[in-house]
This record gives structure tokens, C-alpha cells and sequence, in this order.
């Protein structure tokens, strides 16, 4: 997806914080700073269209451009998971920060896909480093008697990111001046003022420094891999549509509904998201395995409906569809990191996470660049056809997994403070 998302590498690093407990602002600010850096991420979205037509490139140019990101994200996941907890939080998230002007003034710069490029990669390690310290500067600020905030915060707020990011480009795109310049400028001046309240505002929480380990083990326990290869398909299936929907879903609404309108490109995506952020909010409450449950279900279900709204042309159905995927984007994610993150015991955390998102960010990136090869032959709707049918089916093959299992080990779920990811 988001493009986005938020590790648990720390778990042992609450030995090394300051006694004195730090005010709650920071925990807004380090908020604002997820949400920002998803909303970044996916501005670019409503403007793949615009430049595939001004710089003459093909689908598969515009799904390498949109899964580069989702390489360097990964990598500087995979490579300062644990940065933080040797230099601190306010370093990497200022590094972050400013990895993200960077990728913005390329994107300001931008005169071939060259541009777009390296734009991609620096605002992908850009969301990598915040997603690798997010979810522990939200823990260590978390308000006292507000348990379980941090992971529904770190939920809610990647996809509502994600979301407004495409909507809000959209907007800018279709009714401002410069359309290809401006939503970037406003985003920069946005990132200025975060790194300034990251400065002023938020309490450094790791006191004790040390070596920084530029790398992260990727392993699965042997007592869960079965239940990591249940949940694998649901997360896949979610990580593949979000991917489907923020590289090639304004163009596919643009072709359904024979409107050039990048408003209305960008309010697919959104819709997605928007739904999966309510999604979100609203099952918070309930149980991983009953969240995974409700994600498949309505991925399947969204899934086939677009399959028959791409068949017969309906606009209207395909955004029906894309409400009914949105639960399902939102509750599927939440529900299968919960699930597969609750299994493993502190010790074991970090590596399992590492696993985790290495299988999501492949999902999320790899499909795409495959249905942009398949599309300068057969042509998009076609190709979003299939992907769908895919989509759908790999869906209900979790949905089947799941109903047939009885849930979480309880020797490796007890006493676990909740999802640290989203």
C-alpha cells in the first residue's frame, strides 16, 4: 500500500529512554509527521497520467516509476530499522524529513521521467526511515492511560494519508495553477514548518547512544509459519490492490468515465482509502483474526464487483466496488499485521516484521510492474480485468484459510501491548 507503513523494531528499546516522561504534544507532532509523509507519498498519484501524456512514456514507465518507491521504502526499512534506537528519534525523523524536501525539489525540478525517478526513490527511503521510527516515537509518547492509541493512530493515519494525499493533489491538479509544480510546493512549505515543530515540539525519549546496526534479520519462528502463510495471502491481496489503485486507478476511472477530470482521478484512490481509514476506526475494537475475516470477505466481494464494473463500463459500479475494497484494504491490512505481529514474542518481533514487510512491499510493487508490461500489449482494461480476478481469488483463498483455522497461539500472544504497525 502506502503506501505506507510503520515496523516494530523496538521492543527492547524502552530500557534505554529517560525516566522523565515527555510532554504530550510530541505525540501529535510525530502524528502530523506520519500523516504528512503518506499524504506526500501519494500526491504524485492524480499526476502519472499527466506525465505519461506530456514526456510520451508508456504503462510500464509509469508502474516502474510507482514501485521504485516501494524498493527504496523497503530498503531503508530493512537497513535503519533500528536506527532510532541508537541515535534517537528526533535525528531520524529530521533525516526523514529532509530526505522528503529533497524528493519534493525533484519533483519541483521534474522535466523527464529521469526526474520522476529519483524523486521516487528519495521520498521511498524518506517514508522507510519514518515508518521505522514512527511506531516506536509514538509508543514512547503515547499520553499515560491512553493504551493501544499509538497503533490505532498509526492505523488510521496511513491510510487517511494516503487518501488525502490523492485527493487533495486532484484538487490542485484540476482547479489550481501549475498543476505540476504547485501541489509540490505546498507540500514542502508543509514538510519546513513539520521539521521545525519536530525541533521545538517533541521530547527526545532515547537517552543512551550506541553503534548504529545498518541492517535487519528477516526471519519467521518455526512454531508460526503456518500462520504467517495463512495470513500471507490477505496481506498480498491488500498490498497488490493499493498498489493497483494509486498507480492505475485514475487512469481506469478516466477511461470508465470518459472525463480528463484529475479530480476525479485522484478520488478513486481516495475513496479507498477514506473507506479504509472509517474501516479502521470502526472495527479498531474488535479482534485481529475477526478483522482479517471482514478484510477478505470485502476484498473478495470488491474485488469480483470490479471485475464486473471494468466488464460492462459502469462508472457507477466501479465506485461501489471500490467502497466495498476499501473496507477490506483497511480491516485486511490492520487485521493480518495484528495477527502475524501478535504471534511472535518480543524477541523474535523485529525479525518477523522485517518478514512481513518484505512480502507486503513485494506484493505491493511487483504486480504492478507485471500488469505494466501486460498493459502496452493488451491494453489497460483488460489488464485490470485480470488483475482484479486475481486479486479476488487470492482473496478468498485467505477468506477459506482463515475460516478453517481456530486463531493465535496463545503462547506467543499473551501479554503483547497491541499492532505497532498499520
Amino acid at each position: 500500500m502506502a503506501e505506507k507503513t510503520v515496523p516494530a523494531h523496538h521492543a527492547t528499546a524502552a530500557a534505554r529512554h529517560s525516566a522523565q516522561r515527555p510532554t504530550p504534544r510530541g505525540f501529535w507532532v510525530v502524528t502530523a509527521v506520519l500523516g504528512f509523509s503518506l499524504t506526500a507519498a501519494s500526491a504524485p498519484t492524480p499526476l502519472y497520467g499527466v506525465y505519461a501524456a506530456d514526456w510520451h512514456f508508456s504503462a510500464i514507465t509509469l508502474t516502474i516509476v510507482f514501485s521504485v518507491y516501494a524498493v527504496a521504502l523497503l530498503g531503508a526499512l530493512l537497513a535503519f530499522g533500528t536506527l532510532s534506537d541508537a541515535i534517537g528519534r528526533k535525528p531520524v525523523i529530521v533525516i526523514a524529513l529532509t530526505l522528503q524536501i529533497t524528493s519534493l525539489i525533484c519533483f519541483l525540478e521534474a522535466s523527464d521521467v529521469v526526474w520522476l525517478l529519483a524523486a521516487r526513490i528519495a521520498q521511498g527511503a524518506a517514508t522507510g526511515l519514518v515508518s521505522a521510527v514512527v511506531s516506536a516515537a509514538l509508543l514512547d509518547l503515547q499520553p499515560p492511560g491512553k493504551q493501544g492509541l499509538a497503533a490505532f493512530t498509526n492505523a488510521l493515519m496511513s491510510t487517511a494519508g494516503l487518501g488525502a494525499g490523492a485527493l487533495g493533489s486532484g484538487a490542485l491538479v484540476q482547479y489550481a495553477p501549475h498543476p505540476e509544480r504547485l501541489v509540490y510546493a505546498v507540500l514542502a512549505v508543509a514538510a519546513v514548518l513539520l521539521l521545525a515543530a519536530v525541533r521545538f515540539g517533541v521530547d527526545e525519549t532515547v537517552t543512551s547512544r550506541s553503534t548504529p546496526r545498518l541492517r535487519s534479520r528477516i526471519a519467521v519462528p518455526k512454531p508460526i509459519l503456518p500462520a504467517f502463510l495463512t495470513a500471507v495471502p490477505c496481506l498480498a491481496a491488500t498490498l497488490a490492490l493499493g498498489g493497483l489503485y494509486l498507480s492505475l486507478g485514475p487512469s481506469l476511472a478516466g477511461e470508465l468515465s470518459h472525463s480528463p477530470n484529475h479530480l476525479l482521478g485522484g478520488g478513486v484512490p481516495a475513496m479507498l482509502c477514506g473507506t479504509g481509514s472509517l474501516a479502521t476506526a470502526a472495527l479498531r475494537s474488535r479482534s485481529p483474526r475477526h478483522c482479517m475475516i471482514i478484510g477478505c470477505a470485502t476484498l473478495t466481494s470488491g474485488s469480483a464487483l470490479t471485475v464486473i464494473a471494468l466488464t460492462v463500463q459502469s462508472p457507477a459500479l466501479f465506485y461501489i466496488s471500490t467502497v466495498i475494497a476499501g473496507v477490506g484494504f483497511g480491516t485486511g491490512y490492520l487485521g493480518s499485521f495484528r495477527t502475524l505481529v501478535g504471534l511472535a514474542g518480543p524477541e523474535h518481533r523485529g525479525a518477523l516484521v522485517s518478514a512481513i514487510y518484505t512480502v507486503a512491499y513485494t506484493a505491493f510493487s511487483v504486480p504492478i510492474v507485471v500488469a505494466g508490461v501486460i498493459a502496452t500489449r493488451v491494453g489497460l482494461h483488460h489488464t485490470a480485468v485480470g488483475f482484479c480476478a486475481v486479486l479476488a481469488a487470492l482473496a478468498l483463498t485467505a477468506l477459506i484459510a482463515m475460516l478453517r483455522t481456530s486463531g493465535i497461539a496463545p503462547e506467543y500472544s499473551a501479554g503483547l501491548p497491541g499492532p505497532q504497525t498499520s
